[in-house]
């Protein structure tokens, strides 16, 4: 007979046993359970990394190997039997995704060739319907560009030393990046396809395109599927500039090239980009880019020296004060050291500006290769919205520009765009000491030096640039000393349609100035030689610097005879044909 004492005592030990047994067993059902988990989570991994080339891992599983200094270092932190428990599940999870996977065999990929997409189920998801205005949607016809297909045969449209002319095999390699919002699909599918088809495929790395939180996320996420293209998403707008900074971080090729979402591509398009940009010491058609005192982005001609100097190599690199900024490359690790793009810029504008200007006077320099064409849709509206209108948009980021680079001359931006003054612009802090720690040079050496072409104004000006009529510009016509004036469609490149109204009260073109031939009503009005006394060369704003009065005979100056013969000055009235207005009045 057991006594009391004895059973109690067996009893103790019995059900420790049992609890040491069901822990024993929990554990290892426990353990079961996470490694069976981590087993089918990393057999479903296997199967979505070879179905979709994206790369998975365990949930908080951080597999590394530390060595027992960096354990002491980072000291040891409680750990439950569940978070015990769920190493080895992360241990198998990692030996499957690094020595399993990879000898698995592929037995399909979700990347396909861009000559596999399916244009027709991309584009056609987001078609124009009868009855719907196909320019609604993109300012330019939808219709037409969907018919297009995403390989059309484009004209070959380069000079022809252009086509004899051998790349060099030894270029680097660059990353493509294209920032969008609410493109057309078939626009930015011909933007991709054009960049696959026309460039040697080990000189494109990947296309990164940014979708600047477009209504449809599908737009972007769809043409991932295509072999060298990356999409990145915001989750919120962020406009071209902090778009194109997000693609380029991301960017693995040691060379950018920026494109905007609506272009195609020409033959050979990027190699003589990259040739040049290759070139560790590069030396300094017919048109370049170039913009007026208020600020806007212009074409510009050559001139006929310009011109006549290109004739023994007519595919010569053309130096361009200015970029057009939809459109360009760069050394990736230059762009970074220049401080990318102005970060407080919103949505777009400005920005080609703000480059151009930091660029060379920073001791860089731009260039227009003639042998790398592509082609760009221009509109003549923008298809999306901006925060507060697009002028004020515009406004703001060109009183940047002008704020941190132009110096004492932002003046004749304001002069220019009066508006723009009561527009505010942020803080430009940062931007200025990134100006100083470069050592960039002023604005006037890139007056000087870059761009001479651009006149600027003179110290007796009190009113510059064009002389406005709606669409048309008081033009010489060609004509010189003796010759009549007239009126021309509005062509912004200065040249003939240039006039400075003096403190002397003159108009004048150069040494020429406007002439009343006779102090009556109808007279005709000529370019003569400056005069200081002349009193035929002498007038005056009146009206809110709307018209231009003779002094001499309190006539107005007037377009009405303009086919006929030439400018006249009539009896003052509130006609249109008497409505002139300087691009700069510079009185305060």
């Amino acid at each position: 007979m057991l006594s009391r004492s004895k059973l109690v005592n067996l009893w103790g030990f019995f059900s420790y046993s049992l609890r040491c047994i069901i822990n024993v067993l929990s554990c290892f059902f426990s353990f079961a359970k996470v490694v069976s988990l981590c087993l089918l989570n990393s057999v479903q991994h296997i199967f979505a990394y070879k179905r979709h080339k994206f790369h998975v891992s365990f949930p908080q599983c951080h597999v590394a190997a530390l060595s027992s200094s960096s354990l002491k270092q980072r000291g040891f932190l409680p750990v439950s039997r569940e978070g015990f428990l769920h190493q080895p599940g992360c241990c198998l999870h990692f030996i499957f995704n690094r020595c399993i996977i990879p000898f698995i065999p592929e037995t399909h990929s979700a990347f396909v060739r861009w000559q596999d997409f399916d244009q027709d189920l991309y584009v056609g998801a987001t078609v124009v319907r009868p009855g719907q205005d196909p320019y609604a949607r993109n300012k330019f016809n939808q219709v037409e560009s969907d018919k297009l297909r995403m390989d059309r045969a484009v004209p070959d449209t380069r000079h022809d030393h252009c086509r004899h002319k051998q790349w060099k095999s030894d270029l680097p390699a660059s990353s493509v990046v294209i920032t969008f919002h609410n493109e057309a699909r078939s626009a930015l599918l011909r933007t991709v396809v054009s960049v696959l088809k026309k460039s040697p495929p080990h000189l494109v790395k990947e296309i990164i395109l940014v979708d600047d939180y477009s209504d449809n996320p599908e737009d972007g996420a769809l043409l991932g599927k295509i072999e060298k293209v990356r999409v990145l998403r915001n989750d919120r707008r962020e406009g071209l500039m902090r778009s194109r900074v997000r693609g380029a971080d991301a960017a693995t090729a040691p060379v950018l090239t920026f494109l905007d979402s609506h272009c195609e591509c020409n033959d050979h398009w990027l190699e003589p980009l990259l040739e040049r940009v290759a070139e560790v010491h590069p030396d300094t058609q017919t048109l370049f880019h170039s913009f007026d005192w208020n600020l806007v982005f212009k074409w510009d001609y050559m001139t006929l020296e310009q011109r006549r100097a290109r004739q023994g190599n007519p595919i010569a690199p053309i130096k361009t004060p200015m970029i057009a900024g939809g459109l360009f490359v760069m050394d990736k690790e230059y762009f970074e050291q220049l401080g990318k793009y102005d970060m407080m810029m919103d949505v777009w504008g400005g920005e080609n500006l703000e480059i151009s200007f930091r660029v060379w006077q920073c001791g860089g320099s731009l260039e227009i290769i003639p042998c790398s064409r592509v082609g760009h849709v221009f509109r003549k509206q923008h298809p999306y919205t901006f925060p507060g209108g697009s002028g004020t948009v515009f406004a703001r980021n060109t009183r940047r520009a002008a704020e941190v680079w132009m110096d004492e001359y932002k003046n004749f931006y304001y002069a220019a765009v009066p508006s723009a003054r009561n527009v505010p612009y942020g803080n430009i802090q940062s931007r200025l000491e990134m100006k100083k720690r470069l050592a960039c040079k002023p604005f006037k050496w890139y007056l000087e030096n870059v761009y001479p072409e651009l006149r600027v104004p003179d110290h007796q000006d009190i009113a510059f640039g064009a002389l406005q009529q709606g669409g048309n510009c008081l033009d010489t016509l060609g004509h010189f000393a003796d010759g009549v004036v007239g009126v021309y469609e509005c062509h912004n490149a200065g040249g003939n349609q240039e006039w400075a109204l003096t403190k002397d009260k003159s108009v004048k073109h150069m040494d020429l100035c406007l002439t009343v031939v006779d102090r009556t009503a109808g007279s005709l009005i000529k370019l003569q030689g400056c005069r200081e006394n002349d009193s035929r060369q002498k007038w005056e704003q009146i009206e809110s610097n709307s018209k231009l009065r003779h002094v001499g005979s309190n006539l107005c100056l007037d377009s009405r005879s303009a086919r006929m013969g030439g400018l006249t000055v009539e009896v003052c009235s509130p006609s249109l044909n008497q409505q002139w207005k300087f691009t700069l009045n510079l009185q305060s």
